[in-house]
């Protein structure tokens, strides 16, 4: 395929992933404003609530002002005060890295990767610019120079990982040749650290879903005792449903932020721990009758899951680590644990900064975990986990090298 066809491909790759993240929600918003509306008020309003979530859900800050007579009316004057919303609503972010994930390995297929990728990127992100722009109201307004950045870097992050995923065995990229350049130790060392510190981190988030699940089966009755009292009838309890799916990664999230130990917060003051719950007045979204409720008595047996992540992740990594080298010496396995904790502990802390953010006014400035607490703890229980698991594999007996 020629340059100018991998350039139009990719950018037509990019703007349907981009289509497809915004009709998701402005698709109910639509069916609203016919079935309940009867399509009386204009349909702009309902394309920027659309475009608002999805940059939300891209973590792009919206800020949302009431008019000061609505809220004189309303009795509530000091409501007209500007209210800035970080909280992402990782659904869409994620959706939007699977989808940057395919169009990466498409535009891999079709030659010239970096071209491609590069085009499709910067097609992205002029796209995204476009729609924030089209959105700029006195009522909602998103950050601009974030609704370029943002959309696009998670996109981009997606297409980096199709294109990777789609080289032929024995490519090697610049950073390959690199480490080709380094000492096998080093080299080993430091892809144990790596595919440890992610191992664990998956094993968690994946205990984490499971959980969030069974908390959804256990509080059936409650959150469906929500939906009733919302009264939000067939159109708007699909609405509703839609928007709790798009934050459904957030929660898991949060569980992941239990499962280490520091918990999660649902407005200032509060806390959900494995020490027990304190909650204030919360929104009355059914989603959030799954919270635990008071003490548990098992909550501290949540702990051991990320200890035994990462004895399993440490486990796991080291057969390989022994047939690099041939032997496993203490400062080795040291390092190795080491850096399995730093990668893990970051990854974790940067994925619960991004579940978190300002949800609202008053109490709802502060929602989800603290970023920096559950890094740290996760880091730590991850590098004793993790060495635990390489000293006790090590009483097998180490794969001898082969000679090459």
């Amino acid at each position: 395929m020629t340059r100018r066809l991998t350039m139009l491909f990719a950018g037509l790759e990019s703007l349907l992933v981009l289509a497809i993240g915004v009709a998701i929600p402005l698709a109910p918003l639509t069916i609203v404003w016919g079935v309940h509306f009867g399509f009386a008020p204009e349909w702009t309003v309902f394309w920027r609530a659309a475009v608002d979530v999805w940059l939300l859900g891209h973590g792009v800050d919206v800020t949302f002002t009431l008019d000061p007579l609505l809220a004189e009316a309303l009795g509530m004057p000091a409501a007209a005060d500007p209210v800035k919303v970080t909280i992402a609503l990782l659904g869409f972010a994620l959706l939007t890295l699977l989808l940057g994930a395919r169009a990466g390995g498409r535009i891999a297929e079709a030659g010239h990767r970096v071209l491609g990728g590069v085009t499709a990127i910067v097609v992205f992100g002029a796209a995204s610019l476009g729609v924030t722009a089209t959105v700029l109201h006195a009522a909602a307004r998103p950050s601009l120079w974030q609704g370029l950045i943002l959309p696009a870097t998670v996109f981009g992050a997606g297409v980096v990982i199709g294109v990777l995923r789609s080289r032929r065995a024995g490519d090697r990229d610049a950073l390959g040749r690199w480490l080709d350049d380094r000492s096998p130790e080093l080299r080993a060392a430091a892809g144990a650290a790596l595919r440890a510190g992610i191992g664990a981190v998956a094993i968690t988030a994946a205990v984490a879903a499971l959980l969030v699940a069974l908390l959804f089966v256990l509080r059936f009755p409650d959150m469906i005792g929500l939906y009733e009292a919302l009264h939000t009838e067939v159109v708007g309890g699909i609405a509703l449903t839609a928007g709790q799916l798009a934050i459904l990664p957030n929660l898991v999230l949060w569980a992941v932020a239990w499962l280490v130990g520091p918990g999660f917060a649902i407005g200032v003051g509060s806390h959900v721990s494995p020490v027990g719950t304190a909650l204030g007045p919360i929104p009355a979204l059914p989603v959030f009758g799954a919270l635990p409720t008071g003490d548990s008595a098992f909550g501290f047996a949540g702990i051991l899951v990320p200890v035994v992540a990462g004895f399993l992740a440490g486990v796991a990594v080291r057969p390989g680590l022994a047939r690099a080298l041939g032997y496993l010496a203490p400062l080795t396995v040291l390092g190795a644990a080491v850096g399995g904790g730093i990668v893990g502990g970051a990854l974790i802390g940067f994925l619960a900064a991004a579940s978190g953010g300002a949800a609202g006014p008053g109490r709802l400035v502060e929602v989800g975990p603290d970023p920096v607490a559950v890094g740290l703890v996760a880091a730590l229980e991850f590098a004793v986990a993790i060495g635990i698991g390489l000293a006790a594999a090590s009483r097998l007996p180490a794969p001898q090298r082969v000679p090459r």
